[in-house]
């Protein structure tokens, strides 16, 4: 599959603000690499800038294990050292700095997450990218999709799909297809719905099978790699869809590249983003 027109970089006279600025609110105290992994695979997308939000606790820290082409961004948090909904009142004062945005890699479960999460799916105006810990949030309000200021794509695997739409796991898993153009068409949205052979569906009935990747890539953080694809690829003028299918495609077939190269038994997400200057260039 080609690179897409928005990723072709064929205008020498564009700057870094053309490929967009990106906000990923990630990370807690146990989880902070989960903001590293989808901050750097965003910029390695093609991301023009990207800023990691996460609880002002850990914004040192996580300066530290960041790459340095990253921002950070701390955000009010509660006694556990996890995101407070407070942090709201900061992020609807600065939304038109950005293109795109992601929320839930690594984000724990907290209550007070989770009531900023559900007020971020409700009434941020950018496109948004819901995975992780945010499905988490959203699972028994999926009613607040109807609601959004804006797009919105989710990335769940079958569990999480299976929180959100109260069938079994063996339910999902038997009509993949059908499960992900259901939800899609009902609650106005993207889905991809990880997994052998991803699926992307959209609320107008558009569907795409995904046939890259291995299951050397069912490791740590490779969800939050996919995460800042598609959120960087939103960034960057690409549709929903397209940004969920180019994003299932490619982080698929780099992490193809990253087996051929070390082997599915002891591939890490990292190793995904590694090997995604090779997929794009192929």
């Amino acid at each position: 599959m080609p690179l897409p027109a928005p990723l072709s970089r064929a205008n020498p006279r564009l700057s870094k603000r053309a490929f967009g600025h990106l906000l990923i609110i990630a990370g807690s105290p146990s989880m902070l690499g989960a903001a590293a992994l989808s901050s750097l695979a965003a910029m390695r997308s093609g991301a023009g800038l990207v800023t990691a939000a996460v609880p002002c606790g850990l914004n040192l820290t996580l300066q530290q294990k960041i790459s340095n082409v990253v921002m950070t961004l701390p955000l009010a948090q509660g006694k556990d050292g996890t995101f407070s909904l407070k942090a709201y009142d900061q992020l609807k004062k600065i939304w038109d700095q950005f293109d795109a945005v992601a929320i839930g890699p690594g984000l724990g479960r907290e209550r007070g997450t989770q009531q900023l999460v559900r007020q971020i799916i409700i009434h941020c105006p950018k496109l948004l990218v819901i995975d992780a810990d945010a499905l988490f949030a959203l699972a028994g309000h999926a009613e607040i999709l109807l609601k959004t200021k804006g797009p919105r794509v989710l990335t769940p695997h079958s569990g999480e799909m299976s929180r959100l739409n109260g069938q079994s796991v063996k339910e999902i898993d038997s009509s993949r297809l059908e499960v992900a153009r259901e939800f899609a068409r009902r609650y106005n949205c993207v889905l991809l719905l990880k997994g052998h052979q991803t699926i992307v569906a959209s609320a107008q009935g558009k569907s795409y099978l995904n046939r890259t990747g291995n299951v050397g890539m069912a490791t740590a953080g490779s969800g939050d790699v996919l995460t800042g694809m598609i959120t960087a690829f939103l960034g960057q003028g690409m549709s929903p869809f397209d940004a969920a299918k180019y994003g299932a495609y490619y982080h698929g077939w780099a992490g193809d590249l990253a087996a051929r190269s070390r082997g599915k038994l002891g591939m890490i997400a990292q190793d995904i983003i590694d090997h995604l200057k090779e997929a794009y260039a192929k």
